[in-house]
């Protein structure tokens, strides 16, 4: 498999704080990638590194051709960054606009300044953002403002606005957290199938120990910003499991149960 990210000796630290330390792993095309670990252990700020929304202290993160962490020119980094797509946890849409122009931001990467002020996007692209809506349900809502959705409505226009950027590197950054079971499990069988179908590398962050096995060919844990673990998910065990969330299995499973009750 070709990969399609390398991150070499990444390190994030706020003062004493090391949110990130000599972190190392790559992505390859096509492949779906799930970092777990507790809150705090470093897991959005890797994918926050990996698109320079937060500038890393150390390492290299070798995407398409570009060291993402030494890029200095603001439309380099536009240009590499057009093939990121990026997943937020809280949906990150302008809840004014309607769904259709959402998924069009997806596009904006791609145009000039004035073209991007005055949504004067092609027919083309027009069209493809109703074929991706279309194919996640949601063409039906296209006049609707984001205002109006449910959380896993919105987290799909997410998916589609992404899908739109035509991304060789999907980053979904806790993409389910917000959201109840049953949403849960449509958003990521939509990450999977859409993520297989055109071949893009995708890293989530997830908390759900369960989910990342379900769905993941890889599981990276980390542990106060440092990887422990890195592999298939059947080498997996309950050891590694404590020893990435520092607790026990058993207190793991009472959180889940808890997070499931608050959302029934």
């Amino acid at each position: 498999m070709e990969n399609i990210l390398e991150i070499t000796h990444l390190k994030k630290h706020y003062g004493p704080n090391k949110a990130v330390e000599d972190v190392s792993f790559s992505v390859g095309k096509g492949e779906m990638v799930a970092i777990i670990g507790p809150s705090g252990a470093g897991k959005s700020t890797i994918l926050r590194c990996i698109n320079r929304m937060i500038e890393p202290n150390a390492g290299s993160i070798l995407f398409n051709g570009y060291d993402m962490a030494k890029i200095k020119k603001e439309k380099e980094l536009r240009t590499a960054r057009r093939q990121i797509g990026m997943i937020f946890q809280q949906f990150n849409l302008v809840y004014r606009l309607s769904v259709f122009q959402n998924v069009m931001h997806g596009r904006l990467g791609y145009m000039n300044t004035w073209n991007g002020m005055i949504g004067n996007y092609t027919e083309e692209d027009k069209k493809k953002a109703l074929e991706i809506l279309d194919r996640i349900g949601m063409r039906e809502m296209i006049y609707k403002r984001a205002s109006e959705l449910s959380g896993g409505q919105k987290q799909r226009v997410g998916i589609a606005r992404a899908l739109m950027q035509d991304p060789l590197l999907l980053l979904c950054d806790e993409p389910i957290a917000s959201l109840d079971p049953s949403s849960s499990k449509i958003i990521m069988d939509l990450i999977y199938q859409m993520t297989r179908e055109k071949n893009i590398a995708c890293i989530v962050n997830l908390h759900q120990v369960d989910v990342a096995m379900r769905y993941a060919s890889r599981i990276i844990g980390i542990h106060k910003g440092i990887i422990v673990f890195n592999d298939e998910p059947s080498k997996l065990t309950d050891n590694m499991i404590e020893l990435i969330y520092g607790t026990s299995i058993d207190q793991l499973s009472m959180n889940r149960n808890q997070e499931v009750m608050a959302h029934a």
